[in-house]
């Protein structure tokens, strides 16, 4: 069936293929190096405590059937070798059944860990990821044309990436119609990179030119992306340009990438080079395309309705398997960016004079004097939800506290997620955290201090802590 298959995209698809593989691999290792301290059975969010309140049907999972640190490290890193062998190009050297099982593997263990992520799991991008991964299960290898239902379908979940984000904007913060939200974004935003100091600089003209240009990206190129060719591919060329803005001015983990990956796969690949042979699919794939495709239609029904809705929601996932999602970010924006500052000391008893020394995160605000740190495409989910907690306490509510009481053991897997530990030889006597305005420093401030931030105390976030032995 000629019209099912779209030769013309064989480049887009083998590029958006090993690309996803590659986001793939980043959220393999993110998982790998960092789940012990946060659901491991020794974990803030243990996975066993979990799976024992959430049934299978609500969160399904290789987890629910059996759970031990081994063999979760197993899975995560298996996927990571997996997704790296297939970035290399092996779901290629192998027959199409072989590429979709490949495809099918990932999708599966990502899915086991995301459902018993809890909190630490619970960001948009993570169900982006799965899926994006679960159409590519579909996609085909190099052996094959491109079915253009699936294709059809990515820019399906690409339009709602970006429109979905961009009504979430209109109808949220009044900034955005101001088109003012980035006069604070580029200091509040979770996670600052290098060059977001220079970019909160910008002259405030341009800055509303970020928001207009934003708007356009959001709300008019998605549109376009359903149009022939070469507009489609024009369009996915903008979305990519506003990502590689986005990748410039801050840490969003692979939301930027993913969503330069999707944006891959509408571009034409023939504008650049034709096509090689390419062999017709068996039947058996062909019902198969036909069966998701008509899947994925039905659940697209609740995503579609929020995106029209009064009420939209963001980053909603409306099945168990997160096949179908709503997405959007920043509906709000702060002015103020607070941060939760931790510390520790080693003297036995409190007084006046305590010495407090601080406790350092690789990615978030700390030491005044230190720039922000490039990570994303990597998560680093603690520092994220340290954002989350200076934004209000209940967001902290689940996991601060066993934070604290590993802080006051020297556990040495969460001091793993930390860049410095003030006390390598024994651990803290008493941890408190307090809450602090960061701002970022002007021209002649950085020159005259060499401080990238300025923070003032605002108020205690929690009291000094101790372990009460008895």
């Amino acid at each position: 069936m000629e019209w099912f298959t779209a030769p013309e995209y064989w480049l887009s698809r083998l590029v958006f293929q090993r690309a996803l593989a590659g986001v793939y691999l980043v959220a393999f290792l993110a998982a790998a190096l960092q789940f012990r301290a946060l659901i491991g059975e020794r974990g803030m969010l243990p996975v066993p405590e979990f799976v024992r309140r959430v049934p299978f049907r609500k969160a399904p999972s290789l987890f629910q059937l059996r759970y031990s640190d081994r063999l979760f490290a197993a899975c995560a890193w298996a996927g990571a070798l997996l997704a790296a062998a297939v970035a290399g190009g092996a779901a290629d050297a192998v027959p199409l059944w072989g590429a979709m099982l490949m495809w099918a593997v990932l999708w599966a263990l990502y899915l086991s860990i995301v459902n018993v992520g809890q909190t630490w799991y619970s960001f948009g991008w993570e169900s982006l990821l799965l899926e994006a991964g679960f159409l590519a299960v579909f996609l085909g290898n190099d052996r094959t044309a491109p079915p253009v239902l699936i294709l059809w379908l990515l820019r399906w979940m690409l339009f709602r990436v970006e429109f979905g984000a961009g009504l979430i904007k209109l109808r949220g913060d009044p900034c955005w119609r101001k088109l003012t939200c980035l006069d604070y974004h580029h200091e509040t935003q979770p996670m600052p990179g290098p060059l977001s100091w220079f970019f909160h600089h910008l002259p405030s003209p341009a800055h509303r030119v970020e928001v207009a240009a934003n708007h356009v990206t959001q709300l008019v190129v998605p549109v376009l992306l359903f149009t022939p060719q070469p507009v489609a591919s024009v369009a996915a060329c903008a979305v990519v340009a506003t990502q590689l803005w986005l990748v410039l001015s801050g840490n969003f983990s692979w939301l930027n990438w993913l969503t330069i990956v999707l944006a891959v796969s509408a571009f034409d690949g023939s504008l650049i080079a034709e096509p090689p042979p390419l062999t017709a699919a068996p039947l058996w794939y062909d019902v198969v395309v036909i069966a998701v495709t008509a899947l994925v239609l039905v659940l697209s029904y609740r995503p579609a309705r929020n995106l029209v809705s009064r009420r939209q929601v963001m980053n909603r996932s409306f099945d168990s398997l997160h096949l179908v999602n709503a997405y959007g970010a920043f509906g709000s924006i702060s002015r103020i960016r607070q941060e939760v500052v931790v510390e520790g000391t080693d003297e036995p008893v409190l007084h006046v004079g305590t010495v407090w020394r601080e406790y350092g995160f690789k990615g978030k605000p700390g030491d005044p004097r230190r720039l922000p740190r490039q990570y994303a495409p990597y998560h680093l989910r603690l520092d994220w939800m340290m954002w989350f907690a200076a934004l209000s306490p209940a967001y902290a509510e689940s996991w601060f506290g066993p934070f604290v009481e590993r802080l006051l053991e020297n556990d040495r897997d969460t001091l793993r997620l930390l860049r410095h530990n003030p006390f390598p030889d024994a651990p803290p006597t008493y941890v408190r955290a307090r809450v602090y305005r960061y701002r970022f420093t002007t021209w002649q401030e950085l020159r005259a201090t060499g401080a990238w931030w300025h923070r003032t105390l605002v108020r205690e976030f929690l009291p000094p802590a101790r372990i009460v032995r008895p």
